[in-house]
């Protein structure tokens, strides 16, 4: 749909106005879309766990015992963390050919990059796509098709496929279609969504990653007995209905409800035709009539949408795309290995099962939720991003290097330090995933044009997951040579993070002291005046 099309209101938004005589408020719209898309996103993450739990069951380690059986569940979720299944032990015996030979981890970060390289790839184009169609039908088409292909990935166990190409194929499409997710979600919160506490706001939001991984991880774990293919068929079928509902009650632009533009600084309603912000009540009660119609967006303006190479010029987009670059290749490998590595691995003297290893990895998730919170808090009340960000990665170095060596001690030492090194991971990526992305897509060299809220977010995030894929392809390989190899490739990755950002850092405190030398300087002739 070209943007010079009018959009028609979700239809399911039309019923809901149909029962209830007249239009919700803008800040019940503004819950709603918070709650969509964090609904939305947290599928598109949930999708993405299967093949990180099912990684011990293609090549299971030949050399390592099973898990003993224990009469009483372990600490801390009772019979969630199953320490034996009689059926694990079925699943783990041969492995799923071509995974279960010499080269299998090889192979299992092959299929990994191919999917994050695809994600990658398609970022860049559906960033574009995202800011030149219509958001809501291009989110849902990307959620049913994603779906679909995850879907597939799984029919592989049931049709007794072993060609490695078949996996391949089927990553590189799902990859393909997880790229219409992220730009479509951060530009739908920007649409509707002013720069005041954007950072807490998109903290709390960005929970949606965890609470994503942590759904997928539970879902795909706990039918994994029945056949490692119900382990994608699940997420998939429920990324699929998540589809559904963004097509049927997701209003990505506030003119397809009848209300007018939101200013992307103040965060208030444009009253149309004239040149100050109205209040939300206000504009309420002016639109009330407008919005009740049958439809299509009353308020809509054609609004251009900027080029690849425009986004890029915007000041901010590159250091902070290099940063997630690094970000993200630590924080996916620790998405796509950490449950390998948990069962691959003693704690209290003992290996875990592929469910425990799968279900305890989630921990490390409550963590990331707790340090995208605390990270956006941090950057609202300092306005200081990338000294947030920063701080944050040098943070996680130590963080990482005590959990390697010291998370084999205990199951709650282990779970403390994974809590502590998920909160310094995923704090930084959260803050330049949502409000960093939302801030530069908003920046005022656009001259307030939002269309350019999906291109900057795949522009920066597009660079990010080119990391995200080489990070668990890297690991693949490193795991041959043993856990602490890996672990000093994060380590790398998370110090060039904070490198990337030096020069903002040095603006923001230079600025930051400026104001302070400014204030200083008045107080002599305030006291004077006095």
């Amino acid at each position: 749909m070209a943007m010079g099309t009018k959009r028609k209101t979700p239809p399911g938004l039309v019923l809901v106005r149909r029962i209830r005589g007249r239009n919700w408020s803008p800040k019940t719209f503004r819950y709603a879309i918070l709650l969509i898309t964090f609904i939305a996103y947290a599928c598109y993450h949930a999708s993405r766990k299967p093949s990180s739990i099912v990684k011990s069951v293609l090549h299971p380690d030949s050399t390592k015992p099973l898990p003993p059986q224990h009469n009483k569940y372990p600490w801390p979720l009772g019979n969630v963390f199953v320490k034996e299944e009689n059926q694990e032990i079925k699943l783990s015996k041969g492995g799923w050919e071509p995974f279960n030979g010499k080269d299998g981890t090889s192979r299992l970060g092959e299929i990994d990059v191919a999917f994050l390289a695809c994600y990658s790839i398609g970022m860049y184009v559906a960033g574009h796509l995202g800011d030149s169609l219509d958001l809501r039908l291009f989110l849902t088409w990307g959620m049913i098709g994603s779906g679909f292909f995850v879907g597939l990935f799984g029919m592989g166990y049931f049709w007794n496929i072993h060609a490695f190409w078949f996996f391949l194929v089927m990553q590189m499409a799902a990859g393909l279609f997880q790229a219409t997710g992220w730009p479509s979600v951060v530009a739908v919160v920007g649409n509707w969504f002013g720069k005041r506490k954007r950072g807490l706001i998109m903290g709390i939001w960005n929970a949606h990653t965890s609470v994503g991984n942590i759904c997928g991880s539970l879902i795909a774990a706990g039918v994994l007995e029945y056949g490692w293919g119900w382990s994608f068929i699940a997420p998939g079928f429920v990324m699929s209905l998540g589809g559904v509902l963004v097509y049927l009650f997701l209003a990505a632009y506030p003119e397809d409800v009848g209300f007018p533009d939101i200013n992307s600084n103040s965060g208030k309603f444009i009253k149309r035709n004239r040149n100050v912000d109205e209040e939300e009540e206000s504009v309420e009660a002016d639109v009330e009539g407008e919005g009740s119609g049958s439809g299509s967006g009353a308020g809509y303006e054609n609004k251009r949408s900027v080029g690849l190479l425009q986004a890029c010029m915007i000041p901010g987009v590159i250091p902070f795309a290099l940063c997630l670059f690094f970000s993200k290749l630590v924080a996916y490998t620790f998405l796509y290995w950490l449950p390998f590595y948990l069962s691959q691995t003693t704690i209290g003297g003992e290996y875990m099962s592929v469910k425990t290893a799968g279900n305890l990895s989630t921990l490390f998730d409550v963590g990331g939720i707790v340090g995208g919170i605390l990270a956006g808090y941090i950057s609202d009340k300092f306005k200081a991003r990338a000294t947030t960000a920063a701080t944050f990665m040098y943070a996680a170095i130590p963080a990482m290097l005590v959990y390697h060596s010291y998370g084999g001690v205990s199951q709650t030492v282990n779970v403390l330090l994974m809590m502590v090194a998920g909160l310094f991971v995923n704090g930084p990526y959260a803050l330049i995933t949502t409000a960093v992305s939302a801030d530069l897509g908003t920046h005022k060299s656009l001259q307030g044009d939002s269309r350019a809220l999906a291109t900057v977010t795949a522009i920066i995030d597009g660079t990010g997951s080119a990391g995200a894929a080489l990070g668990p392809l890297l690991t693949g390989f490193l795991s041959t040579l043993g856990w602490q190899a890996v672990f000093y490739m994060l380590v790398a990755g998370a110090l060039c993070a904070g490198l990337l950002l030096t020069r903002l850092v040095i603006a923001e405190i230079r600025e930051k002291l400026g104001y302070v030398d400014e204030v200083a300087a008045s107080e002599p002739l305030l006291s004077e005046r006095r």
